[in-house]
């Protein structure tokens, strides 16, 4: 590709006018601003030791060898230390020309290597909210990101099966559900859980506020309060095997996977293995064990188990419980081992929101320690909350905002602005409710994912749906829009290929074009170094908006130089095929018309 023929040349050019060895791969470049003449941008004062000259000197030394030395380079000039490279229009054409008939183009070969993608991980006792939706949305495409570098990658989710917050909804059912179920309540079973769950919050309220009122300290009387103890010894039934309780909690997780299950599919999430913490909160004595015999852990006098990190700039941690019972600690360690037995993977990646940041430092701490040779590749996909504009679609309990409430809104707001925008004209309802479901749910997954996942963010749901500016929309009808212009070519029997040496004189916004269709390998690898979709998101959106600017400024169908005509075809499909690929990538389709 051009930018390795460039690096090349500038090396060559180190060598030659300076006499030092500038290594090709320690060549940076970087994309000329819009202001200035030029597609690549050299920065040359990290090199002012070697060029020993001032910043416009060495600039310009370095680009008179290049216009005199390379048939590629034709122009340049110099902004202060930056060198601003003009390249010819018959080295875009044939780096072009490479893509157009590569098929493979913007795919990786297997790497021989494994990734674990954990996400999603939801608790049992309500539905999924917005929170959840950003976790989904970002491990998703960042399974699909690593994919498309060439890994092996396993999507797994761990639920929240089993705790004293299950036994919450379960005790609330117990007492007032009166034999209720998903179908005699109309509700999807998840969303009956969640009803219970705040019955119980109700009922637990109650009783402290009784308490206090007896003159019982509030902490006191939070752990006095009848309902939570009885939750509490409804855990230990359910721990101890016993008959009813455990079907009762069968009853009830059931309605709620199958809940789950319906969320999911809208959303357009799946999983390759689904881990339930019921069998693996067990997990992780025998680590601790393991950590005893080898000095990693150490016992204090009351029997508790615990690390010492402090050399790793953290402090000591608790592993093991002085009554031999586990914290989330001993579960999540005996978890990384029961994976990795799974599924022998060279990273693993958790996607778990950044309040958890320090309790992730710590286990993978505690993992090195222990020596485990997996330990260098377990990552944090750390994230920001996710806020929204006040009073905007506050859920069924009024706190949190439901995904199933906040999707359905995205596909009423999705109607209703493409039906004012007329893009339905010709459609059948079918087609139009399929447009309406892609244009919904591809707003709310591009505007999650295209903030850096470690920002916190808000979430505006009518901007996101606007068909104009950095939105999803705007992309999914720009690759509409494409798609009726090749369709128009094909109707008008347009030529397929063209000859590179009779397009001609390219226009500027044609060299933006493709250089930017030069640049998806290099997103995408970066996307996958930072396990962040927002750089897919970004360049995506910046092909859109170059591809507009071209359809605007320059003619397709009233051009006579039929290689020209046929070369703005091919650009056309070239774009297309990067826009469905980047938003597939992001797990978003496209439509083919509007």
């Amino acid at each position: 590709m051009l930018e390795k023929k460039i690096q090349k040349a500038i090396s060559e050019a180190f060598a030659q006018l300076y006499n030092h060895d500038l290594p090709e791969v320690e060549v940076g470049l970087q994309p000329t601003r819009k202001e200035f003449e030029g597609s690549y941008t050299f920065v040359v004062f990290p090199y002012l030791k070697i060029t020993k000259g001032k910043p416009e000197d060495s600039g310009a030394q370095i680009g008179n060898w290049l216009k005199d030395n390379t048939d590629f380079i034709t122009n340049f000039n110099v902004v202060k230390g930056f060198l601003n490279l003009e390249l010819s229009d018959e080295s875009w054409l044939k780096t072009f020309s490479e893509i157009a008939a590569d098929e493979s183009y913007g795919s990786f070969s297997p790497n021989g290597q494994k990734v674990m993608v954990e996400f999603s991980s939801p608790n049992t006792n309500k539905p999924l909210h917005l929170g959840h939706l950003r976790n989904n949305f970002l491990g998703d495409s960042a399974s699909r990101i690593l994919a498309a570098n060439g890994y092996e990658v396993k999507k797994v989710n761990l639920v929240n099966d089993r705790g004293v917050h299950i036994c919450k909804s379960m005790l609330a059912y117990q007492k007032v559900g009166n034999g209720e179920t998903p179908e005699s309540a109309g509700m999807k079973g998840d969303h009956l859980i969640g009803k219970y769950y705040v019955k119980f919050d109700q009922m637990y309220k109650v009783e402290i506020n009784t308490l206090i009122d007896k003159g019982i300290d509030p902490e006191e009387a939070k752990k006095e309060a009848p309902s939570i103890k009885e939750a509490q010894e409804m855990l230990q039934k359910w721990e101890s095997g016993d008959a009813e309780t455990v079907a009762l909690w069968e009853k009830m997780n059931g309605w709620v996977y199958k809940g789950f299950d319906k969320t999911y599919e809208t959303m357009g999430i799946s999983f390759d293995t689904m881990y339930k913490e019921s069998n693996t909160y067990l997990l992780g004595k025998e680590v601790v064990e393991e950590g005893l015999e080898k000095g990693v852990f150490f016992k204090k006098e009351n029997g508790s188990v615990w690390v010492d990190l402090t050399a790793e700039g953290m402090d000591e941690k608790l592993v093991l419980r002085a009554d031999g019972t586990a914290v989330y600690m001993t579960q999540d360690m005996g978890t990384c081992d029961m994976k990795h037995k799974d599924f022998a993977f060279d990273k693993s990646v958790f996607v778990v929101g950044n309040e958890q940041d320090y309790h992730f430092k710590v286990l993978f701490a505690i993992m090195g320690k222990l020596g485990r040779a997996y330990a260098d590749g377990l990552y944090h996909l750390s994230y920001g909350m996710v806020d929204l504009p006040t009073g905007k679609m506050k859920s069924r309990e009024g706190t949190v905002v439901d995904a199933d409430d906040l999707l359905q809104e995205m596909f009423n707001t999705a109607e209703k602005h493409t039906r004012e925008l007329g893009k339905i004209e010709g459609m059948d309802e079918e087609e139009a409710m399929n447009l309406y479901r892609m244009l919904g749910l591809g707003a709310l997954k591009y505007f999650l994912l295209k903030v850096d996942p470690k920002k916190r963010m808000l979430f505006n749901p009518q901007e996101s749906i606007e068909f104009q500016g950095h939105t999803g929309p705007f992309i999914q009808y720009t690759h509409a829009r494409i798609s009726a212009i090749l369709r128009r070519g094909k109707s008008l029997e347009v030529q397929t290929g063209f000859d590179p040496e009779k397009v001609g004189e390219l226009s500027k916004r044609e060299v933006e074009l493709i250089f930017k269709i030069t640049e998806f390998t290099k997103s995408l690898r970066e996307a996958a170094r930072e396990y962040s979709p927002a750089i897919i998101a970004q360049y995506v959106y910046d092909l859109a908006k170059d591809y507009n600017g071209f359809y605007q400024e320059v003619p397709i169908f009233n051009e006579e130089n039929n290689d020209r005509l046929a070369f703005r075809i091919v650009l056309s499909a070239i774009t297309a095929k990067l826009i469905k690929k980047s938003m597939n990538i992001l797990g978003i389709e496209v439509p083919e018309r509007m």
